[in-house]
């Protein structure tokens, strides 16, 4: 019998998915007062800051990291939070949120991938059937929301986000078979923005002239994306793999170009539809199990008389 996925992990994925699709619509409104590294540094020290007030608030004891979950943390940190942060909201002066989501959620594959490899998750079936149709979705919404303008830079950094994110996930999975989520997202946070102190001039310069509007983006994306999204990733990601939980981040596009059409009154193309029912479809047959069957009883009574 397949093993049930927990309600609580359920619900922490669902934050997740929804928290991370709006950044993409919060990174485009806030990228047209703040350069990508100053909002990278801004983001992260807010999501720092809350994170850090929560670890006081839950009260649990400091548990220190070996040398080796040191690196890791070090690996996720510099990574996922830093380079990728700075590369998303480069790519995001380049292309439009649709393709960015789309560019991005390569991560999943290479997730999967070196999971497999390096962390013995192995590849199942189902979850090779789901990463292969969920990537068509992907490639159908981005072909219904690409735009004109999308040039080569834009697509290398989402590639370098992507890469970055996958490498950060895997990472990360170690560290959480001991260390407390938020612990170790709080820690992985405070990595990030200590490597983006040097746009810390920038960001003041920039806050000094943006509107109140990009400034409340900017503490939106620090708080939710960042130290709510991922505080439930972690959460969620030590209790599943890594590959298969990495899948349900291909229900990010389609959600971004819904949150296109309701905040920015852009009606998805019917493509980009169907690319989000083939996402859905991918998700849910990444998260079958192959059957194990039972051996037949009178096969088990003879050979136990034999």
């Amino acid at each position: 019998m397949p093993r049930r996925v927990p309600v609580p992990v359920l619900a922490a994925v669902a934050a997740t998915v929804l928290a991370w699709a709006s950044a993409f619509v919060g990174i485009r409104a806030v990228g047209a007062d703040l350069s990508p590294g100053a909002l990278a540094l801004g983001r992260l020290l807010v999501g720092t800051a809350v994170l850090g007030l929560l670890l006081l608030a839950v009260g649990r004891p400091w548990v220190a990291p070996t040398r080796r979950e040191w690196g890791l943390l070090a690996v996720c940190g510099i990574g996922w939070f830093g380079v990728y942060n700075v590369a998303l909201n480069a790519a995001e002066q380049h292309l439009d949120a649709g393709t960015t989501a789309m560019l991005v959620n390569v991560g999943p594959i290479l997730i999967a991938v070196l999971a497999g490899l390096w962390l013995g998750e192995g590849f199942p079936r189902w979850l090779v059937t789901g990463l292969a149709v969920a990537f068509a979705g992907v490639l159908l919404i981005g072909l219904a929301t690409r735009g004109a303008e999308a040039d080569v830079l834009g697509v290398v950094l989402c590639l370098v986000a992507a890469v970055t994110y996958a490498a950060g996930v895997v990472a990360q999975k170690p560290v959480l078979r001991r260390l407390p989520p938020l612990q170790v997202t709080a820690t992985a946070c405070a990595v990030g923005a200590l490597c983006c102190l040097p746009w810390a001039g920038s960001l003041v310069a920039e806050l000094g002239a943006a509107s109140p509007g990009s400034v409340a983006g900017l503490v939106y994306l620090g708080a939710v994306p960042t130290a709510l999204a991922f505080s439930t990733w972690a959460y969620a990601l030590a209790r599943t793999d890594a590959g298969r939980l990495g899948v349900t981040t291909y229900l990010v596009p389609p959600l971004v170009v819904l949150m296109g059409w309701l905040l920015l009154d852009e009606v998805p193309p019917p493509l980009a539809v169907a690319g989000g029912a083939v996402c859905l479809a991918g998700v849910a047959l990444s998260r079958r199990r192959a059957a194990v069957r039972r051996p037949d009883p009178e096969v088990q009574r003879a050979a136990a008389s034999a």
